[in-house]
């Protein structure tokens, strides 16, 4: 079982992820937290990744992820969204085909909805509105690439319920040996579900053109 979480900065991913990483160990004889590479090259370098950097941090990223091997493996993003990052920031759409096809090889993406407050940390925010650009642009590949995901809204216990409530889905697909797109229904009943055909549903409706004279 492969887990990969995106989403923008400051959307919870890492704490989401790590609390996974504790939790499902007594669903699964051995878990692995893969922490988000960005963090320790931004560290490292004093300084977010330039352009020409963001492919070394996607593919590394690709890289620790596949080189787990624990039976459940949870991971604090994955390439799509530097792809996102590199497409948003220096308009650079070179990483999505390689990104796209590493989402799809997951057995589930959790999307961090940006719903939680804003803190800063220094290094690699940028603030709310490449945030929220970020969220968009991300949640329009996914559609576009047709990559099933769950959305994870809420604080505290209801959001970590809404990823539980995703994973089950996910193994239970997995078990079944179903591509995810053909697990079974999902069925969640909460205004700010997980349910990603509502998901879809509401950002479509978000982004259609209004009509003309309303």
């Amino acid at each position: 079982m492969k887990i990969g979480i995106v989403g923008a900065e400051c959307s919870g991913k890492s704490t989401l992820s790590t609390w996974l990483s504790i939790e499902l160990k007594s669903r699964y004889a051995s878990v692995a937290l893969i922490p988000e590479y960005l963090r320790e090259w931004s560290t490292h370098h004093g300084r977010p990744p330039r352009a020409h950097e963001q492919a070394h941090v996607a593919s590394t990223q690709a890289a620790h992820i596949r080189q787990a091997q624990a039976i459940c493996v949870v991971a604090d993003t994955t390439p799509l969204v530097t792809a996102v990052y590199s497409d948003v920031l220096f308009q650079d759409s070179s990483l999505y085909g390689s990104a796209v096809t590493f989402q799809r090889s997951l057995d589930l993406t959790l999307l961090a909805c940006v719903d939680l407050p804003w803190v800063a940390d220094g290094i690699q925010r940028d603030g709310v509105a490449v945030q929220r650009r970020i969220d968009a642009r991300l949640r329009e590949v996914l559609l576009t690439h047709q990559l099933p995901f769950a959305t994870v809204y809420g604080l505290g216990a209801h959001r970590q319920q809404a990823a539980l409530q995703a994973i089950d889905h996910a193994d239970a697909t997995h078990r079944a040996g179903l591509p995810a797109s053909q697990g079974p229904t999902w069925a969640w009943i909460c205004d700010t579900c997980s349910d990603a055909d509502c998901e879809h549903r509401l950002f479509s409706r978000l982004t259609r053109p209004p009509l003309v004279g309303v």
